[in-house]
């Protein structure tokens, strides 16, 4: 007897794991997938054709109003469920090109709005916090980190397989040393009671797992933010502890940048708009930005370059090179003479 035909999402998680791309990829494809079948009643999509993709679309930028990079997500996931999954010839809709994304201005805060937000933060959340701001981390490769990418001594950070699959190293700062040591202890205690209890072994990335069995058990793959609470894991059985989750840390920094005072939306990405803006004003090059940053093309590092209207090489307003302006309470309106009659 044959074994069953996989799933339909399944399928297409495996065909992205082949290719591949990385896990959130993978759930973010199946989750538009998932939406796009609900959408249609539950049919399968080999019934369904470019006509219903582009009704699809046309929801999610009339009804859900979805930003234009999401819409080109959910465009891009769809066409490779048909091309690559189902082996359908399938290009975009007719009448439906890919939605031009918006140039938006990233929000940045000044050094001392930074110091406001961190004042109202403590414990694990402030020195991830601080992480993001002071090595320009994004949210999910600060919650990913295991505590072989540290390097105290040396001030750096290996980022493994970051957005695009790449490496890079950027810097620890060495103000952090001493807070991140004693973090790293704690959760080296929490590590040998995991041991003790029989547990203790963390997910490796790729075939590590079978190359290197131990390696799940050592201290250096163990997550620097491990979470609270273990879980066990489907398939295997084995009690493992997953590093923490973001939206713990994203609570953390809405709640914090509310309570500071601060009227701009601050999210655990504005550390890392931040970062990069205040080393340009320093007037660090940005080609090594671009490096820190990990960002493939210069021309995405370019959107921080709004801050040369700041700083002592910066274009000034016409105002500021008026030595004494004049104060409201200052200006007085010139009486009109009266007209005599001679």
């Amino acid at each position: 007897m044959s074994p069953p035909n996989p799933k339909l999402l399944d399928q297409l998680a495996d065909v992205l794991r082949t290719k591949r791309y990385s896990p959130r990829t993978i759930e973010a494809y199946s989750g538009w997938v998932r939406r796009y079948v609900r959408f249609h009643a539950l049919q399968h999509p080999r019934t369904l054709d470019a006509a219903h993709i582009k009704s699809f679309l046309t929801h999610l930028a009339s009804s859900v109003r979805v930003s234009a990079g999401t819409q080109n997500q959910a465009m891009a996931a769809l066409l490779f469920l048909y091309r690559e999954v189902l082996a359908i010839p399938m290009g975009p809709p007719q009448g439906v090109t890919p939605a031009k994304k918006s140039v938006h201005v990233p929000t940045v805060l000044a050094i001392e709005e930074v110091e406001h937000v961190l004042a109202e933060m403590n414990g694990t959340t402030r020195l991830m916090a601080s992480i993001l701001y002071g090595s320009g981390l994004r949210l999910s490769e600060c919650c990913q980190l295991r505590v072989k990418d540290l390097d105290v001594a040396r001030g750096e950070i290996l980022v493994r397989a970051g957005k695009g699959g790449k490496d890079r190293r950027t810097m620890l700062p060495s103000a952090l040393g001493p807070e991140l040591e004693r973090h790293l202890k704690s959760v080296a205690r929490l590590h040998a009671r995991d041991l003790r209890a029989g547990h203790g072994a963390v997910p490796l990335p790729g075939a590590l797992d079978q190359k290197l069995p131990a390696a799940a058990r050592e201290f250096g793959w163990q997550w620097v933010f491990p979470a609270a609470r273990q879980y066990v894991e489907r398939g295997t059985g084995l009690v493992r502890r997953h590093h923490v989750h973001q939206s713990h840390l994203q609570r953390a920094v809405t709640d914090a940048s509310r309570s500071s005072g601060l009227t701009k939306r601050v999210s655990c990405h504005t550390f890392r708009h931040s970062f990069a803006t205040h080393l340009l004003e320093a007037g660090y090059d940005i080609r090594t930005v671009q490096e820190l940053l990990g960002h493939r093309d210069i021309s995405t590092t370019m959107i921080y370059t709004h801050v040369l209207n700041r700083g002592a090489l910066g274009v000034r307003s016409p105002l500021d090179a008026v030595r004494k302006p004049l104060h409201p309470a200052q200006h007085k309106t010139a009486v009109p003479r009266k007209h005599v009659k001679r």
